[in-house]
């Protein structure tokens, strides 16, 4: 499996790559213009990514523009539903809105911060995606 991990904060960063490489090779980026060309990227060379873990609050593009960017993307290549990208988006904002607004641009699912790491898992299964150890 194929991971790209979005994430400005470098804790956070290191506790998602501790985490999800029991899943498969993780990518990182910083922002969300980094995010879009890793993507493109991706596809490009004929390896796209399977999960793209995406925080909200990034600088230069932030993860709401950076989720509908790539889902319009995965239109425009007509990539069909089924090997699209799944994204998780991650935030320590807590306000409904950007979760309504996240789920109705494309996103699978939305995990809050501190990531709890039994729900993650449990997200991560229900996505079809388990560890490999």
């Amino acid at each position: 499996m194929k991971i790209l991990i979005a994430e400005d904060d470098l804790g956070s960063r290191k506790f998602m790559q501790q985490f999800l490489k029991a899943y498969g090779e993780c990518d990182m980026t910083v922002d969300g213009i980094e995010t879009v060309d890793a993507f493109l990227l991706a596809w490009d060379e004929g390896e796209p990514y399977d999960l793209l873990c995406l925080d909200i609050m990034m600088p230069k593009l932030d993860g709401l523009k950076t989720l509908k960017i790539i889902r319009d993307l995965e239109n425009d290549k007509h990539i069909p539903a089924e090997e699209r990208v799944k994204i998780v988006m991650t935030t320590a904002l807590n306000e409904q809105q950007t979760v309504y607004d996240a789920f109705d641009l494309g996103c699978e699912a939305f995990a809050a911060k501190p990531i709890n790491q039994e729900k993650l898992r449990e997200v991560l299964h229900n996505l079809g995606f388990d560890p490999i150890e």
